[in-house]
């Protein structure tokens, strides 16, 4: 099997020439691999001469089978022999002439594109910094505090932020109901900013009984297009109200977070109050990197990494609905929206990312930064423990693509070593 290369803007397409003895093993392979599934009289099933099923079944009856298998063994051999090309879309394939001497056809894939890199070294780059003060470790705790409080009933006064009241409500825009707007014994927290815009701080201040008119405007952004921008009314009242009852902030309650006192526990809280500020620090600050490289970067992105890009983000926020119960096909039809429409939202963000990504690739290949073996068996050896397994063990248990991960993300890890030492970094202050 012979083929030419002809490297475009953006793709590579290979011309194949199958001559007529390599197509007629092909196709003789095609028979025996499926000569199983067809019943022929006369013949045990699987045993009929190839002849006899293709005059049955007509000549071309193996040629999907045999051009599959011969188009597969010819992309991935010109793959191999053009190390250097990395496709990043599902190839193009077309079949120019099928002749007595030999079949020829084409594959065209598209490329991921060269990045041309601007100055990436000698720049100024802010390194975002997060000190934990005392009053964010004070604060964290009071979060905390929070969260194991429990609802009690109230009887003795006024609706407040904070509190979870049960109400029923009816709205009305121009004195006509509308679809959406009506609920009995609906649960509300108030200052969770769960309604429109002005509902719950007018709720705030109301009785057990009351009932009360909510006068308030939709936002012009709204998801349902006849009511965006629209005032409306709803006709409220309250049937209850819980507040929260609050632990007590002493020694019992820092057992119960897993600590022996509470200097204890103020010790644990800041230490993983540091923890996070560094992750978050020297995330934001390797984002800013890359974004300053990036300004002075060019690339002609193909569609097709895009795409799947975009594809990643929407398949993240599906996780996040599904989390809150939600379905993503019910949220698009909530909001008139379709997957392929929706996914737009994410095109600017997408284009950026893989922008980053080629530049991540281009200087960690330009500066010829490596992974040594022994620095990843010390990965993995770091992985097994976690797990509480011996190195070795684990290993054996390792899918390629682990290691290769691994791999990446120690160069990675070098790269931004790589960057911080040639460029300037000015430390930038932000409250936790």
């Amino acid at each position: 099997m012979d083929y030419k290369t002809d490297r475009q803007k953006g793709s590579v397409k290979f011309t194949f020439t199958v001559p007529k003895s390599e197509w007629e093993e092909e196709v003789n392979s095609a028979y025996i691999k499926t000569r199983g599934k067809y019943n022929i009289s006369g013949f045990r099933k699987g045993h009929a001469p190839r002849k006899f099923i293709e005059n049955l079944y007509g000549p071309t009856v193996f040629f999907d089978d045999a051009f599959n298998s011969c188009a597969s063994k010819a992309y991935g051999k010109a793959l191999a022999e053009n190390a250097e090309l990395y496709p990043v879309d599902e190839p193009k394939v077309d079949i120019e002439k099928f002749g007595e001497d030999a079949v020829t056809f084409t594959i065209e894939v598209t490329l991921k594109p060269e990045v041309a890199l601007g100055q990436y070294k000698g720049l100024v780059i802010k390194k975002a910094e997060y000190p934990v003060t005392d009053k964010d470790v004070e604060e964290d705790i009071e979060r905390n505090l929070k969260a194991k409080s429990r609802l009690v009933e109230v009887t003795d006064r006024e609706a407040r932020d904070g509190d979870t009241v049960t109400i029923d409500y009816s709205g009305s825009v121009d004195g006509v109901k509308f679809n959406g707007g009506t609920a009995e014994k609906q649960e509300l927290t108030l200052g969770s900013r769960s309604f429109i815009p002005g509902f719950e701080e007018q709720v705030a201040g109301m009785s057990i009984g009351e009932k009360k008119d909510v006068n308030v405007t939709f936002p012009d952004d709204y998801q349902v297009e006849d009511l965006k921008g629209k005032p409306a009314v709803f006709e409220v009242t309250l049937h209850s109200i819980q507040g929260k009852s609050l632990p007590e902030l002493n020694d019992e309650f820092a057992k119960k977070m897993g600590s022996e006192s509470m200097d204890e526990y103020r010790v644990k809280v800041k230490e993983r109050l540091q923890k996070n500020a560094e992750s978050r620090s020297r995330n934001e600050t390797e984002n800013s990197m890359v974004s300053e490289i990036a300004k002075g970067a060019k690339a002609e992105i193909p569609d097709a990494m895009i795409d799947r890009q975009e594809e990643q983000s929407l398949r993240k926020l599906e996780y996040n609905l599904m989390y809150q119960g939600i379905k993503l096909d019910d949220y698009l039809k909530y909001i008139g929206s379709t997957r392929e429409d929706y996914k737009k939202n994410f095109e600017e963000d997408a284009r950026n990312t893989v922008l980053q990504q080629l530049i991540v690739e281009k200087i960690i290949k330009l500066e010829n930064i490596t992974a040594s073996q022994e620095e990843i068996d010390a990965k993995i050896e770091e992985q097994a423990k976690s797990v509480g397994k011996e190195a070795a063990e684990y290993k054996k248990t390792m899918d390629p693509r682990q290691i290769e991960y691994i791999d990446g993300d120690i160069k990675v890890t070098k790269l931004f070593e790589f960057l911080k030492a040639n460029n300037e970094m000015v430390k930038e202050v932000k409250p936790v």
